[in-house]
């Protein structure tokens, strides 16, 4: 078949040809262009362009490629070598410190918010003591790593889960006694860790069955039956100096320098009281803002610390103290709250000036209200210390800084606390700008 016989077909051919064609001449005049563009410039006495930077032909010189990896670490030769911590107990410590943004702003103070949650074993200031109670046990020789030992303690949760973690971690058991109205998921989370727990009916502090005395009787039972060398320690997180001094140690000396020493009020609840009187003994004793600072207890509902501060008494008034039969603390918060003085309450209660007590609406809603304007989703005593802040915000002058403590997540409450703040109703998104009105706090300045 004859191309001439289908003009339209020939006629798209020549087309592409000459499209070719001025193709090949365009990428072979480039090649020439800058030197013809110099040539004419020096037939019209004209400097020839020096910021034309184009190439005179298509040559290009190999590219030279060079290795800096070895300058770079020559270039670190004699610096510090990064301290990488070392196992889980190396994580703990050292947490942020950080501005809860809708309490400072409905405040005009500022609000800042210690995230102990954060510490790397079981995610609480429990961490901290936990580590040091072991640490203070080998040294005195009543803990042996891969001897068979076990601690024993009687906690509400959070000290266990921490225990359960580091006794893992440096070669011992773990037998948790806790009482069994505390929420589910950290007794299934300690079983998690390995850990062996009794959940026990609630009982005074002065019957044995005591989650506490039953721990203490557990241990003793440990080593006098034991047919190795095994031995059962008591951890003793209520008496023992321990978990004040830890606090004191690592805990209040954070505060100070990630402040700057610029602090007001320190806000806190208290369950062992470890971690009030731990970090106001560093704050007032050591720092000396004995007239500076002001320390505020957070107390819950059912617990009588709140009235020993302001009244000097554990109930009420006309109440002799420790004689009353009562269960621990009428509250759905865990972790803080208390109807006896511990040793290490007692090692700062001197130094507390003032005392909030918060009721457990107030808990839920400040709970729901840091969720819904900060995304902050913290536990029970967490919420607690962060209404007692707000009131105390409320009687100090504008711009006041003031310090408190975010315990543990609220992931460990969900089947009481924060099922209790679904069944009000709290969860539901509401336009509720004024915290304040919400929580019935007074402006007192």
């Amino acid at each position: 078949m004859s191309m001439s016989n289908h003009p339209k077909a020939y006629g798209t051919a020549a087309i592409a040809v000459a499209f070719m064609a001025g193709v090949l001449l365009t990428l072979g005049f480039k090649d020439f262009y800058p030197d013809l563009e110099r040539r004419y410039q020096r037939r019209r006495g004209q400097p020839p362009n020096s910021s034309d930077s184009r190439p005179g032909s298509t040559y290009l010189p190999p590219v030279k490629l060079e290795d800096h990896t070895r300058s770079a670490r020559q270039s670190m030769v004699g610096l510090p070598t990064p301290q990488i911590p070392e196992g889980v107990e190396g994580i703990i410590g050292n947490t942020p410190l950080f501005k809860i943004k809708s309490l400072s702003e409905a405040t005009d103070c500022t609000i800042l918010a210690k995230a102990e949650f954060l510490n790397g074993a079981g995610g609480s200031p429990k961490d901290r003591v936990a580590l040091n109670m072991i640490a203070m046990a080998e040294e005195e020789g009543l803990l042996t790593p891969g001897r068979g030992d076990t601690i024993y303690e009687g906690t509400v949760g959070s000290t266990g889960i921490s225990l359960a973690t580091l006794a893992r971690a440096k070669g011992y058991k773990a037998y948790i006694c806790m009482p069994n109205d505390q929420s589910t998921e950290k007794s299934d989370l300690l079983h998690h860790l390995g850990a062996e727990v009794e959940r026990v009916t609630p009982a005074p502090i002065t019957s044995t069955e005591h989650f506490v005395n039953l721990a203490r009787t557990r241990a003793k039972e440990h080593t006098a039956s034991s047919k190795d060398e095994s031995k059962g320690f008591f951890a003793d997180q209520f008496e023992s100096n321990a978990n004040y001094q830890v606090h004191f140690q690592t805990t209040g000396p954070e505060i100070w320098q990630q402040t700057g020493g610029q602090l007001d009020a320190f806000v806190a609840g208290a369950g062992t009281g470890g971690t009030i009187s731990g970090i106001s003994l560093f704050l007032k004793h050591e720092m000396g803002m004995w007239g500076d600072l002001k320390v505020v207890l957070a107390d819950p509902e059912g617990s009588g610390l709140y009235n020993k501060v302001k009244h000097g008494v554990m109930f009420s008034n006309t109440e002799k103290e420790g004689t009353r039969r009562r269960q621990q603390v009428d509250s759905i918060v865990e972790g803080i709250g208390i109807n006896r003085l511990t040793e290490n309450f007692e090692a700062g209660r001197e130094l507390i000036d003032d005392a909030v007590k918060v009721t457990d609406l107030q808990a839920m809603q400040m709970a729901r209200w840091l969720v819904e304007k900060d995304g902050i989703f913290v536990g029970s005593s967490s919420a607690v210390n962060c209404v007692a802040a707000l009131a105390t915000a409320m009687k100090m002058p504008k711009g006041s800084r003031i310090v408190t403590i975010l315990c543990d997540s609220g992931t460990r409450h969900l089947s009481k606390f924060w099922k209790k703040v679904g069944e009000l109703g709290l969860k539901e998104e509401h336009d509720q700008t004024d915290l304040l009105k919400l929580l019935g706090i007074k402006d007192e300045r």
